[in-house]
């Protein structure tokens, strides 16, 4: 038998003055994608905004259905509008917050494993790392450069694209 251990290495901070402006832009612009949420069922909110290497910045929202697991999560719904608007560029940067009216959310909500799953295919497909923020509105944001410290074993099967 072999024991390993899994080092995850990221950046914590305590509000957005402590970001650069850019960012701190794109967290503010995920604050902004919470607006199209549609989320009836669970009242729990959730945006994502991404910027592009073309400087293109794309918005994503939850969007819950009655037929439950038929909505989808904002990131995997700006990921995909990515894929069929600008299937050329590339991923640079995503921020991730949510917002509810139900409780105070007192730490930085991260992505499930449905979404990472494909931030790390997206990774695969441009050969390089995300830098992904999660952000607490009004509070702290968490800051990593690259998927696989959150899904380190990521599904990846070369022999089916042959």
């Amino acid at each position: 038998m072999n024991r390993l251990d899994l080092t995850i290495n990221y950046e914590s901070y305590t509000g957005l003055e402590q970001l650069n402006d850019a960012d701190k832009a794109l967290c503010i612009q995920a604050e902004e994608a919470l607006k199209s949420s549609y989320s009836p069922y669970s009242n729990f909110k959730v945006g994502t905004a991404i910027r592009l290497n073309n400087g293109q910045v794309v918005f994503g929202s939850n969007q819950e259905n009655v037929a439950y697991p038929s909505g989808l999560c904002a990131e995997r719904v700006a990921l995909f509008t990515i894929g069929v608007t600008y299937p050329d560029a590339e991923v640079e940067s995503m921020a991730i917050t949510a917002h509810t009216e139900n409780f105070t959310i007192i730490n930085p909500v991260t992505s499930c494993g449905a979404c990472l799953q494909v931030m790390a295919e997206v990774e695969l497909r441009q050969k390089k790392e995300i830098e992904v923020l999660f952000y607490c509105l009004n509070g702290k944001v968490l800051k990593l450069k690259g998927v696989k410290s959150l899904l380190p074993f990521a599904f990846f099967e070369d022999r089916l694209a042959v």
